[in-house]
């Protein structure tokens, strides 16, 4: 048997964490979401134990980091000392300014909106968050999509980018829409 690894178990997080999507996704009860809930915990404390067994760091340092994580960018929610705040800001876009502005106070040398968006993020889903980064950043883009059927990669990605933009515009996830299109066409292609 091969040595575990974080990067041979990262294909388990993965999945793992896709199917709590799944599980939220479709409506399953609260104990199937419990259960996929524990398979992605016990993924970070395989993660976690794998480096407390080279000395780096152990799974209680995560949990500390989270929580220091936490009490620090959302000032609008935790005192310093971690003690809730007495009041909280009305509205999500409050919420988001100041979550902003707390993430640019800790990353002073980041000037590209766009730095932090994983590269391994599926398409859709990383096409609709730089898009967002990039609105929060005051860049507003156009929303259009090119005429006709694609004749190449390079057309189809730029009418499947407009379609993310399109969707966005109307608050929509394309990821999780796209994931829904497949799971109904699945069902459909079982029912013959």
């Amino acid at each position: 048997m091969a040595a575990l690894t974080h990067a041979s178990l990262v294909e388990y997080l993965l999945e793992e964490a896709y199917e709590v999507a799944e599980t939220i996704e479709t409506g399953a009860d609260d104990s199937e979401l419990q259960g996929e809930l524990g398979d992605v915990l016990l993924q970070i404390v395989l993660h976690a134990r794998l480096a407390e067994e080279r000395g780096a760091f152990a799974f209680d340092d995560v949990a500390r980091g989270l929580t220091d994580k936490m009490i620090r960018r959302n000032p609008h929610v935790f005192r310093p000392d971690g003690s809730l705040q007495d009041a909280f800001p009305a509205t999500v876009a409050e919420i988001v300014q100041k979550w902003d502005a707390v993430k640019r106070a800790e990353k002073t040398d980041r000037s590209d909106p766009f730095e932090g968006i994983p590269e391994e993020l599926p398409a859709l889903a990383r096409a609709q968050k730089s898009l967002d980064r990039a609105a929060r950043a005051g860049q507003a883009h156009p929303v259009g999509a090119p005429a006709g059927t694609p004749d190449t990669e390079e057309d189809l990605g730029e009418l499947l980018f407009a379609v993310v933009r399109s969707a966005r515009g109307k608050g929509l996830d394309a990821e999780r829409a796209l994931r829904g299109a497949v799971r109904r066409y699945q069902e459909n292609y079982h029912r013959g």
